[in-house]
């Protein structure tokens, strides 16, 4: 493999990996991966079969494991052989690190000990799930995994209800029927809501509907398998009234052409873009 990069300074690089299909791996990525003196993974096994599909070889370098369990004792070896003048790659088990992942308090650690930081971005479910869920993605809000127990649960989702935002969460497929339930309950059923599965994979699946409806179908079938995303629209508005719709269709009209007008009203009231876009030709 050609080298984009000869050496690599000493520092931390957060190492991004495919969430599904192999070849999202970017050519920084895997030139990081061949290059570092250290590499750090969530688990090893996947990120051994990573590199041996891309044709990266180890070459005896170190390939430590560092999760959750075994942060606190990893941490300070990483810290020291950067302090040494080396490169670690840490790589999370699929996707970006510190994305629901145990690479926070590590980079957190080396930016307070004043060592470098370096991203190498790439594939990201939270963002993949936006780009296909059909949601608003002008404001976004990452909420992770919702607890396991019901009355948690339903306290979590209580602070987001709320939120001016479109909320992305990550569940586990055999609850994601007790969330869709917690959440109609939480956030009331006719917000809309896309549940992404298996991202990037052979079998990926999306979803849209209100909440109600995901609830009521998840909730009436063998639990799917598979990784899960969430993405949950922003709050309903209250209804507007006709003279609502005029005024922003009016205001949005006088530097957008009918099509994107409607668009961007539909977006702000939630409304039927069609509805609004017949309203916008009437008023051009």
């Amino acid at each position: 493999m050609s080298k984009l990069t000869p050496t690599l300074s000493a520092g931390l690089y957060l190492v991004s990996t495919p969430i599904g299909t192999a070849s999202d791996i970017t050519l920084r990525a895997l030139d990081i991966l061949e290059n570092a003196d250290v590499l750090a993974a969530e688990d090893t096994r996947n990120t051994r079969k990573l590199m041996d599909i891309h044709g990266v070889k180890l070459n005896g370098r170190p390939l430590m494991p560092y999760h959750d369990h075994n942060g606190p004792a990893q941490r300070p070896r990483i810290m020291a052989a950067i302090k040494a003048g080396k490169s670690v790659a840490y790589v999370s088990d699929a996707g970006t690190p510190l994305i629901a992942d145990p690479g926070y308090r590590l980079a957190a650690d080396a930016i307070d000990e004043g060592l470098p930081v370096t991203a190498a971005p790439g594939a990201s479910a939270l963002l993949a799930a936006l780009a296909v869920a059909g949601l608003p993605t002008d404001r976004f809000l990452f909420a992770g995994f919702p607890p396991v127990k019901s009355v948690a649960k339903a306290k979590f989702l209580a602070e987001f209800a709320n939120v001016p935002a479109t909320l992305v969460f990550y569940e586990s497929p055999r609850r994601l029927a007790a969330c869709l339930s917690a959440m109609v309950t939480a956030f009331g059923g006719a917000r809309r809501v896309a549940v992404c599965r298996e991202l990037t994979k052979k079998f990926e699946e999306v979803r849209r509907g209100t909440l109600t409806d995901l609830a009521e179908q998840y909730g009436g079938e063998t639990a799917p398998k598979g990784e899960v995303v969430i993405v949950v629209g922003p709050p309903i508005n209250a209804a507007a009234s006709e003279q609502d719709i005029d005024t922003a269709l009016r205001s949005a009209l006088k530097t957008q052409s009918v099509k994107d007008a409607a668009k961007e009203v539909s977006e702000a009231l939630d409304l039927p873009r069609k509805q609004l876009y017949a309203r916008a030709l009437e008023l051009k």
